[in-house]
């Protein structure tokens, strides 16, 4: 019988596993222990954590960090190693400090948490370490953010200094665009808003902001964040009040959010009565009943006469049928508008009122060109209706105006000026 031949033995070959395709262990803690070990060789950075009075020699830390990254993977443990500079070591879920590694509890005081005593100490770490960190390796950027959004939300466990320390370089972070606004609207979330943490939080950025920027900064930062619409979700359910969410920013010295809440709300009493009135309009109601509802929603809302005349302008405008000819528009514009004189003048008692008017004449008649040339006529209406006076209609042209379409109105009104103008200096004769 054949035998079959034994196959070769292997035995004693080593085959070669090319670098990548060797499996990589994930070592956070390895990596933050190498880190801190190196931290403890820059001077303060490894003292005592009570130890405050001598702050850490930034520009050593920056150098070891700049030195380390040929070594040390911060393209795996970037994460790792921003939330070393910024809380002194590995954080658990809440906020703690991990109890593991070679030293239980490692932790640095070359970190924003212990070291970053002041403003003016966040700014340092700020421009000396982490922009220049962000410099020398650009993916810690889009790294810092995902490790902001994840510390943000454990703010609850830790100490109020730390807080305070965190929300400084936030709004320093959020003030030069390192970290984008919207990121922190992770703070707004049931546990830290019930017990007050949220709140207080958001008030140290924003009084930091307003610090740095100046007070048009703070609004600026709110509308940007996202944050305008929901400020009153960092009061716990039970503290939502207007007159609550007033008196805590004033407290806190931000009396432009308050300002801002004002006219937010303005803006939103103003939509109101302006859909309404548009309305009654449209409806064709009687102009008294119009009037009385009008000067009434002016009262309730706190709105102002010439923010009244012109909602009225753009409501008796947005119900003129334009679909006409250009000659037909002109002549059925004149007739419209003389339907609501009364309306216009029971809201034009003052000299500002009357100038808002003539403003938005202007502004209107330059953006429908089919009105362009009816601009005196209806100018001329108002002036005869009593609705203008010949102050405001010399004010106006002499320096009351707005830009829009300025020279080819001013070449309609000169005349008539000229003429108000002769008038008044006539009346001044007779009176001498």
């Amino acid at each position: 019988m054949s035998q079959k031949a034994e196959l070769p033995s292997l035995t004693g070959h080593r085959t070669k596993t090319r670098k990548r395709d060797e499996k990589q262990v994930n070592n956070p803690t390895g990596f933050r222990d190498s880190v801190i070990e190196g931290l403890q060789k820059t001077g303060q950075a490894g003292a005592d954590l009570t130890d405050n009075e001598v702050g850490v020699d930034l520009d050593a830390v920056f150098k070891f960090l700049d030195t380390a990254g040929n070594k040390l993977d911060y393209r795996r443990y970037g994460e790792v190693l921003l939330e070393i500079l910024i809380a002194g070591g590995l954080l658990a879920p809440g906020g703690s400090f991990q109890k593991d590694g070679i030293d239980e509890g490692n932790q640095t005081r070359a970190c924003i948490f212990h070291d970053a005593n002041d403003l003016e100490r966040c700014k340092a770490w700020d421009t000396q370490v982490f922009v220049r960190l962000m410099r020398r390796y650009k993916y810690l950027e889009k790294m810092l953010i995902e490790e902001m959004m994840k510390i943000l939300v454990y703010l609850k466990g830790f100490t109020e200094d730390h807080r305070s320390r965190l929300a400084q370089v936030t709004a320093l972070w959020v003030a030069s665009g390192l970290l984008p606004q919207n990121t922190l609207q992770v703070i707004i979330n049931e546990h830290q808003v019930k017990e007050g943490v949220a709140l207080e939080f958001m008030m140290e950025i924003l009084n930091t902001i307003k610090a740095e920027k100046g007070a048009t900064s703070v609004v600026s930062f709110l509308k940007k964040s996202g944050l305008e619409n929901n400020l009153d979700q960092l009061f716990p359910v039970n503290k939502r009040t207007p007159e609550n969410m007033k008196n805590s920013f004033v407290s806190a010295g931000l009396q432009e959010v308050v300002t801002y809440l004002a006219g937010m709300e303005n803006a939103g009493a103003k939509k109101d009565v302006a859909r309404n009135l548009k309305s009654s309009i449209i409806e064709e109601k009687p102009i008294k009943e119009i009037i009385l509802e009008l000067k009434e929603a002016v009262k309730k809302n706190g709105l102002s006469e010439h923010d009244a005349v012109a909602m009225i302008w753009s409501s008796v405008m947005t119900s003129l049928d334009s679909n006409k000819r250009e000659d037909l528009i002109q002549e059925q514009a004149l007739k419209h508008i003389k339907t609501y004189i009364a309306l216009f003048s029971a809201f034009t008692s003052s000299a500002k009122s009357e100038m808002v008017l003539c403003n938005k004449i202007q502004e209107y008649c330059y953006d429908n060109q089919s009105l362009l040339k009816s601009f005196q006529k209806i100018m001329m209406l108002f002036y005869k209706t009593e609705v203008l006076s010949e102050e405001v209609i010399l004010k106006w042209y002499k320096d009351g105006h707005i830009p829009k379409g300025w020279t080819v109105f001013m070449d309609q009104m000169k005349k008539f000026v000229e003429w108000l103008e002769q008038a008044e200096s006539e009346e001044s004769s007779d009176e001498d």
